[in-house]
């Protein structure tokens, strides 16, 4: 069975609903259940996303796969720089 990705405003959406059937009086686990999520993973979605608004959530997204692709670039980046020492240097 293949593992389901939900997107940011998917995610919000959700913890929304959950949190309303809680207030409704129903308990976490059951909530989370009719949602098809376990209650760990509410749990981890609810540190992530819990008091976000969909469009910052899509933003928190964006941002955090910008900043992967940063340090991989300085990463690069600084490998080269190493390798340029040690070639200046006649360390090769």
């Amino acid at each position: 069975m293949p593992i389901q990705r939900y997107k940011p405003e998917q995610i919000v959406t959700m913890l929304r609903q959950i949190e309303v059937s809680i207030a409704n009086g129903k308990t976490t686990p059951q909530a989370c259940k009719e949602a098809s999520i376990t209650v760990q993973t509410f749990y981890r979605w609810r540190k992530e996303y819990g008091g976000l608004k969909m469009d910052q959530a899509k933003r928190l997204k964006e941002l955090e796969k910008e900043n992967g692709k940063l340090k991989r670039l300085v990463a690069e980046l600084s490998l080269d720089k190493q390798i340029l020492k040690d070639i200046a240097e006649g360390n090769f």
